[in-house]
């Protein structure tokens, strides 16, 4: 070969070279731009969740820099510690969890973004022919729940604002798939829970809950407490506020798909759990809208807010129920500077 081929061949390897350690070297550079956050749900895979698993498979996390992980949950206040131990990064779960966590460690406690069940679902549960009236019947009486399901957790103050001498009241554990089994059965007087949930868990066993139970729910009887809100642990949103901006967009979009074509959302649903059924999975997402995400404020907030005033009595209730050691200012519990603008949040579901 001459001195010019050889220069020319030269050339061309080291071109070639120099191309390929560009494109590889902007593969590293890729993945680095996907924050990785890790989050865990309040619940089993389940239609009212359907809002995050869109857009996970719309890309809407992907297109905002985020890698996200959803993993199941085991009832919505045993999200708040997981989140807080660093297990995980983000969780959706009982605000009022957060709030006494946040009372008691405030360091670790994570910060709630953006509010989803803004009505209360707590409830207790009697049968239809229970003698069980009012709150202040369950003394002497079983009442009988999941260890982390919220309702059972925020028990003491329910009974201290409805006027139950809750020592008078014994609490049995259950696996949350024995529980409306076990109230049919009468091996307890009443369950705790939340009025979706407890609603469908009947019908799948073949009853009609709205002709075979009755519901206490806590609402009515001065707990209008807010519910399940989407948080991060306090580092995490100190290190990547515009991944938690992000977070927050995306799932702000795809709530807006799930209004717009329930149907699509179920599908999303079943390809987490196909053993799900589709029409139940529905019908469970359309009643979640009305009932635990419609409280007359959505109007004038929009979907992910809350009404600072009514955080600051709810926090109130929670801390004075439960004799917590202090009272976290409702920004050490709820941070709204991470919101989609007003106007591109939802004000009404249906």
């Amino acid at each position: 070969m001459s001195l010019i081929n050889r220069r020319a061949a030269s050339r061309a390897l080291a071109g070639l070279l120099a191309a390929a350690g560009i494109a590889l070297g902007a593969l590293p550079v890729a993945a680095t731009a996907q924050t990785r956050i890790k989050m865990v749900l309040n619940w089993k895979y389940e239609g009212p969740q359907a809002w995050f698993f869109m857009a996970q498979d719309k890309g809407y996390f992907k297109a905002e820099g985020l890698d996200v992980e959803i993993d199941q949950g085991e009832g919505s206040a045993a999200s708040i510690p997981k989140v807080a131990s660093g297990a995980y990064q983000a969780g959706f779960g009982d605000l009022n969890a957060v709030i006494d966590f946040s009372a008691r460690r405030p360091a670790d406690a994570p910060l709630a973004v953006f509010m989803i069940y803004n009505t209360p679902p707590f409830t207790i549960v009697v049968k239809q022919d229970s003698p069980i009236r009012s709150p202040k019947d369950l003394e002497g009486r079983t009442v009988g729940g999941p260890a982390n399901d919220a309702a059972l957790r925020l028990f003491p103050a329910f009974a201290r604002l409805a006027g139950v001498d809750a020592s008078k009241v014994s609490i049995s554990n259950m696996a949350p798939n024995l529980r409306e089994q076990m109230l049919m059965r009468g091996q307890v007087d009443a369950v705790f829970g939340f009025v979706t949930t407890v609603s469908f868990s009947a019908k799948a066993m073949g009853l009609d809950p709205t002709r075979e139970l009755r519901f206490i729910r806590y609402g009515e009887h001065g707990m209008d407490l807010y519910s399940n809100a989407v948080f991060f642990s306090r580092g995490f949103v100190k290190d990547n506020p515009k991944a938690v901006q992000g977070f927050l967009r995306a799932l702000n979009r795809a709530m807006r798909d799930v209004i717009a074509d329930p149907d699509a959302a179920i599908e999303a649903v079943l390809k987490r759990e196909p053993l799900l059924k589709r029409e139940v999975e529905k019908e469970k997402l359309l009643f979640t809208l009305r009932s635990d995400m419609s409280h007359p404020e959505l109007a004038r907030l929009g979907v992910g807010d809350v009404d600072d005033a009514r955080l600051r009595k709810a926090i109130g209730i929670v801390v004075e129920a439960n004799q917590l050691p202090r009272s976290p200012a409702p920004a050490e519990v709820f941070d709204r500077s991470f919101l989609p603008p007003r106007a591109e949040r939802p004000a009404r579901l249906f």
